[in-house]
This record gives C-alpha cells, structure tokens and sequence, in this order.
C-alpha cells in the first residue's frame, strides 16, 4: 500500500492509499476505508499516474529520428527514468527510404512495449512554418506514401502530423484513421476556416501539434490556426498538445490554455530531442545540427546567432510539475492533462490515471513535486 496525498481525475485525496496487487492498482480511496492495522504510516507523500508523452524525438543523447535501437531504447530509458511511463517515439520529416528505415528500427521497440507507438511528425507539412523541420524533404501530401508508410509500420503508427491545407488532407485523414493512428495538426499556415475543416475531417482521434508552436500568430483580425484550434479543443473535439516547458510557452500561456480548454482536451508533451538531460552543447534533430545553451535547444547557425527553436530538452514529468508551480494549474487538473488525456487521444483504456483495475504506473514525488520513485507496472524502475 502507498499512503499520501493521491491525485485522481475527480480531485485529491489529501489523506488517501493506492493499493497495488502485482501489475494492477486493486483499491484506491481515503485511509480511512482501510483497515487501520494494514495502513502504512501517514506521509506528505505525492502519487499521481505516470506521465504519457505523446511527442518525443529522444533524450539521453540519443534521438529516434537516427539512433539504432539500442540508442533508441536508452533514449526511452531515460524518459522512463524521469517518470515517463509510456511514450510515443518520434520522427521527423525525412526522405521516404529513410523513413521507412526507421520504421523497420523502432518497430522491435512498440512490439516490446519499451515505446507505444510512432509518430511521424512530418514530412506532409508546410515548409512556411516548418520550425526544426528540415525543409528539403518537406512534401505535398501523397496518400500512395502514406499507404506504404502504414503497410510497414503495420499497426505501429499511432499518430502523424499533417498540415491542414497539404494536398489531399481529407484521404490522408481518413488512411490514418482507419489505420488507429491519430490525426493530428500542425505544422500549418492554414487559416481560421482551412483548419477548422481540418481538425473536422478525420473519423477517428485529432490532436493539434504542439499549439502556438508550428503555425503564426494569433490576430485579433486574423485567428488562422491557434484560434481554430483553440476554438474546437474547446468544444471537446480535439485535444491540443502543449509544451509547458518555459521556453516553448510562456507560464501564462498555459494558464490560459488550460483556462480555455480544460485539462481533457490537452495533452502535456516535452517534444524532447537527444540533449533532453544532457549538457549544453552541439547535437542533431534528424539531419539538422542542434547548439543547447543554458537548456535551450536551437538549430545552429552559419552565423551563430540563434536559430529555431529545436525540440525541448524537458520530460513531460517537468512539464507536469513546471504547470502546476508556474502556471497555478491544479494537481488533478494538471495529472489529466499529463497522463489521463494522453491514455485516451490514444485508446490506451489500461492505464492514465490511478484507479482500481488498471495498469500500476505512477510516480511518487516529495511534498515539493520532486520526483522520489517510478512505478511501471507495478514494478519500481530503478
């Protein structure tokens, strides 16, 4: 039994137990329904579930965009080493060959469990906004290469970022969803009304990418993609990531997101590339060359002034704590967008939150927020 402030999606418990019986939580509740001669001593213990990621590049210095598998798996162990518990890897826009590679070299890794799924954040993107995108093998949409893309990966696409105005958005919309995979928009120019048809198209689960980041501005006269996506998230039907890392957002933007929104209809994510918790200095993101100075990832320049903002160097578990401290989102609130939101955009119904019969991953941190344990399946991650 574990015994101290619990966080569950219908609030706090100050005073509650999550029991455990091998991989499962069995009972969740207040101490006080549980026989005193079995409670362990009260505590200013934290649990919440353990955080679900569903953008990441990499971290630990190595990348899933050009590691092997076993840089792969270490960068995966690194974010589970953080409190990450379940994870989606991460590629970027690429020629198709090379795509179609790295499919063939994560795919061990979603069969094993050690990552969820893909999510091929490219190459069907606007090369206006492309941010760290390498803009050479940004392409219009091509449904034919979507087909081969999903026939290799054979199930194991589980999200694809797609620009609402890119040719042919309504057939790649529906081969994704068909496929199980999330549709989800960024990377875009479109306006106001191309990505509010856009996020209506697909059949199945919408996400935005990262909004604020891939796509201009928001204008009083001119809303274009923000507004739209800010518009239908919060009618509940799509779920806006958010990169709550104090470089990607500023603490007030979150707020105001979570204010707008509500927490089921976002998912925190760390967009982390290969520096995430490694020192500053000289990296890639897929073929581009990466300087992290004081934390921040740019894309490296000829002329050594900064350049794009490169991928994070967060987990999402930072993200999580950086919402409830900077941003004053509540601990419930900020949990559901860190772990419970994600579970669902992506149909994982075993896990997300911390209630009887699902899978027993959370994380247990100081009265502080200071990550103290991982607990994956049940099992603590040392």
């Amino acid at each position: 039994m574990l015994r101290g402030t619990v966080v569950t999606p219908s609030g706090t418990i100050d005073d509650g137990v999550v029991a455990l019986a091998g991989a499962t939580i069995s009972e969740v509740g207040p101490a006080s329904a549980f026989p005193a001669a079995q409670l362990p001593a009260p505590s200013d213990l934290v649990y919440v579930p353990g955080m679900i990621d569903v953008h990441c590049h990499g971290g630990g210095g190595f990348g899933f965009p050009d590691s092997d598998a076993d840089g792969a798996r270490a960068a995966a162990r690194h974010h589970l080493l953080r409190g990450t518990t379940t994870l989606l890897a991460s590629l970027v826009s690429a020629a198709p060959e090379k795509l179609l590679e790295r499919i063939a070299v994560l795919s061990p890794l979603v069969d094993d469990g050690t990552v969820a799924g893909l999510h091929l954040e490219g190459p069907f993107l606007a090369a206006e906004v492309c941010g760290a995108q390498d803009p050479r093998f940004i392409i219009d949409g091509d449904p034919a290469l979507l087909r081969r893309l999903l026939d290799a990966a054979d199930g194991r696409i589980a999200s694809m970022t797609v620009a609402a105005e890119t040719s042919h958005f309504a057939e790649l919309a529906r081969l994704l969803s068909e496929a199980g995979a999330v549709v989800s928009v960024g990377h875009t120019a479109g306006d106001y009304d191309t990505v509010t048809a856009a996020l209506a198209a697909p059949p199945g689960p919408v996400s935005i990418t990262h909004l604020f980041n891939g796509m201009h501005p928001m204008h009083h006269r001119h809303p274009g993609a923000v507004g739209a996506a800010l518009a239908v998230a919060a009618e509940g039907r799509a779920v806006a990531e958010v990169i709550g890392d104090g470089v990607h957002l500023a603490a007030g933007t979150v707020a105001m997101v979570f204010a707008t929104v509500g927490a089921d209809h976002i998912a925190l994510i760390s967009d982390a590339m290969q520096a995430a918790g490694m020192p500053d200095g000289q990296y890639t993101l897929g073929p581009l060359d990466v300087t992290v100075g004081g934390g921040v990832a740019r894309l490296t320049t000829p002329s050594g002034t900064p350049g794009a903002i490169a991928g994070g160097t967060a987990s999402v578990f930072d993200v999580f704590a950086r919402t409830v401290r900077d941003s004053a989102v509540s601990l419930a609130d900020a949990a559901r967008a860190g772990a419970t939101t994600p579970a669902r955009l992506l149909g994982l119904t075993d896990r997300g939150e911390l209630a009887p019969g699902l899978r027993a991953d959370l994380l247990e941190l100081s009265g502080d927020l200071s990550l103290r344990r991982v607990i994956r399946g049940g099992t603590p991650v040392s």
